[in-house]
Parts: C-alpha cells; structure tokens; sequence
C-alpha cells in the first residue's frame, strides 16, 4: 500500500510502501547498478559509498549520496534533467524498518520543484515501488523453482 503522509508540504513528497524483502535487501537492491537496472529497467551507475555520484533512468536522474546506513536509510541530493538551471537540488530520504517479515520504505523527497512536483510524486509509485514489487515477486517465483529442483540447497 502507498501512503500519502503530509500533503499540506507542498514542495516535500511523502510516501511509504512495504515491500517483501528484508531491509538490508531493499537497501542493497537500491545501491547496486545491476538490481536498480532489473527492478527500473533503465541504465543506472551508483554505488553504496557516501560522497558518491549517481545517475539513474539512462541519465535522467542524478545525484550524489550524503548518508548511508546499510539496511536502514539512504540519503541523497536528488534532481531531474528537466528541472531548471535554477532549481536547486532535492534531497531524497529512505528510511527503512522490518515490518512482518517484509520491509516498510518511507520516502521524504525534500525541496521537489512546483513545475515537477505532480510528475515527481507519480513518478514514485509507477517508476519504483510496481516495478520493486514485480521484480522481487519475479525473484521469489525463480528461487522458489529453483529450490523445488534442488531440495536442501540454499
């Protein structure tokens, strides 16, 4: 499920959607090139280090990365190629907690601008949190044959 939590913020985006994983996987799916390509489908570089550069979405997204605690929060400077030149950089928060062996992910996407703010806060659910959940729905569905032909292997 997705949550809008402060709507009166009109610059800050604020959501939480839970996801079967646990969060140290979520977290590590999020800082690694290849899982954040399967679960978006689009190019990324990005690596778990703090003071690191990323791009996302074949170039479209950029930032760096301010704070990482593995398997618990992810911050991040945070804009779009189709801000303006004077729209200052978001800062993108995602903390995360185990929630009955699944993982709760709340965004806080901080200083988004007015002109992309709409598209911004769509852009969540339809660019993340679906393909998130297909992708480890996908994931668990290919373990779980896999396991049906090697019982005891792990």
């Amino acid at each position: 499920m997705i949550e809008e939590e402060n709507p009166a913020l009109a610059r800050t985006i604020e959501q939480r959607v839970t996801l079967n994983a646990s969060p140290r996987s979520v977290y590590d799916a999020y800082l690694n090139a290849a899982q954040h390509r399967a679960i978006t489908g689009r190019r990324v570089r990005i690596t778990p280090k703090v003071g690191a550069s990323f791009t996302a979405f074949n170039g479209v997204l950029r930032g760096k990365n301010l704070l990482l605690v593995p398997g618990r929060m992810i911050v991040q400077t945070w804009r779009s190629r189709y801000w303006r030149a004077g729209d200052d950089d978001s800062i993108l928060i995602l903390r995360l907690r185990k929630v009955r062996g699944a993982t709760e992910l709340r965004l806080t996407h901080v200083n988004v601008p007015d002109h992309d703010h709409a598209d911004v806060k769509k852009g969540w659910p339809a660019y993340y949190w679906q393909p998130w959940r297909k992708y480890l729905k996908a994931r668990r569905k290919h373990e779980g044959a896999g396991m049906a032909k090697a019982p005891g292997k792990r």
